[in-house]
């Protein structure tokens, strides 16, 4: 096969896959944005209840806390609460489903006296906003069809990374300028060829950082492959074994669980040295209580120690300390941090941002391309020439 003839085939594949992935691949990016800088936004909008008053009295225990919540009207069924080294840091709560499947927003308690200081502005959009981006509303979320589809359009970028940057490969490929210069000065099929390729260009890497850890979220297979090449053999063997099913039903446990010894357990295992923890408590019938720890050196959520820890005797059933991972499991503890760039600070997550907010030019200077290529190659008509009478 010649080269004009792989070229064609590439072009075509290049502007089928285009058009077709086009919408759903804007909504992806643009929701995107939009989370881009969620933990910012929320915290701003509840900077009034987020912090309380430090006092001289001690705070109450986190059983505690949850009983005085109890007595709150319309008050659901506890099933997280994080805590904070920080005395004047307020208590998250966050609550189980209900019957119907839907989650009570959560709230903030103050630790000192258990009164709840507010629901957070902004959780819900947020929450909705992700839905779409991960799932695209359809029901079922990460057992749904959306997680597929998404992984599918994930599939079809990289067949675009790949088609575009052939068919765009300049003939001085040392040029800098060539690869990194769009052409300003030209107008209409050539200003968005221009726009399209170079801009394309400087995009790519991040495009394809995003791509390849967004296909974690959408196929079991890319991620237990993912985990066999970075993670040690017994590490990867623990990783990849198959979730059990939930119990049917909302089946209460004989004695109800609680966080204190937990929480005594994990006052011990970190001597002080966290910023914050959240503590879930079982979603079945089991007493193993499961812990994320924060150190205070840290702003990204992927820098965490997880524990495994009975709730009935305050037993360490496993510790999986952020400092002991190898570097392959740091990758793999990061995924979402790359994802959005937040390993690379503000500048790493401004970058992501716009570079996910240029993703309808691309879609508009494709589709602009695809029209007049269409109008170039259409047949003109025929002359008609001048006719005699009577011919």
């Amino acid at each position: 096969m010649s080269g004009p003839t792989i070229k064609s085939a590439l072009l075509q594949v290049h502007s089928i896959a285009g058009l077709v992935l086009a919408l759903l691949l804007c909504l992806i990016a643009l929701t995107g944005v939009i989370m881009s800088f969620e933990d910012e936004i929320v915290d701003h909008l509840n900077a009034a209840i987020v912090q309380v008053a430090p006092r001289t009295t001690a705070a109450l225990l986190p059983d505690e806390l949850v009983s005085r919540l109890k007595a709150v009207p319309d008050a659901g069924k506890v099933a997280a609460i994080m805590l904070s080294s920080d005395p004047s840091a307020a208590v998250h709560v966050r609550f189980a489903r209900d019957e119907q499947g839907g989650r009570p927003s959560s709230v903030y308690v103050d630790p000192y006296d258990g009164h709840v200081l507010g629901v957070p502005r902004g959780e819900e959009f947020f929450t909705t906003v992700r839905r779409l981006h991960r799932w695209l509303l359809i029901p079922g979320d990460a057992k749904g069809w959306g997680r597929q589809i998404t992984g599918v359009a994930a599939l079809g970028l990289i067949v675009m990374f790949i088609s575009g940057l052939v068919l765009r490969w300049p003939r001085r490929a040392s040029s800098a300028k060539m690869w990194l210069k769009p052409n300003l000065a030209l107008s209409g099929r050539g200003l968005h060829r221009s726009l399209h390729a170079v801009i394309g260009t400087w995009v790519l890497p991040i495009y394809l950082v995003m791509t390849l850890t967004g296909l974690w979220y959408s196929f079991d297979w890319y991620k237990d492959g993912v985990v066999w090449l970075l993670a040690r053999p017994h590490v990867a063997a623990a990783k990849m074994q198959p979730k059990q099913p939930r119990p049917s039903g909302r089946v209460e446990p004989a004695q109800p669980v609680g966080f204190d010894r937990a929480w005594s357990t994990l006052l011990r295992e970190e001597s002080g040295g966290f910023a914050r923890a959240q503590l879930m408590l079982p979603a079945g019938l089991g007493t193993v209580m499961r812990i994320r720890s924060w150190p205070k050196d840290s702003t990204l959520e992927s820098v965490r120690d997880e524990f495994r820890i009975d709730a009935a005797t305050g037993q360490v059933i496993s510790a999986e300390r952020y400092a002991d991972k190898t570097l392959g499991e740091k990758v793999i503890a990061s995924v979402l941090d790359i994802h959005r760039g937040a390993v690379l600070g503000f500048p790493g997550k401004l970058a992501f941002m716009i570079a996910a907010a240029l993703m309808p030019l691309f879609a508009i200077t494709g589709v602009f391309l695809y029209l007049s290529r269409r109008k170039l190659q259409r047949p003109a008509p025929p002359t008609l020439g001048r006719l005699v009478p009577g011919e």
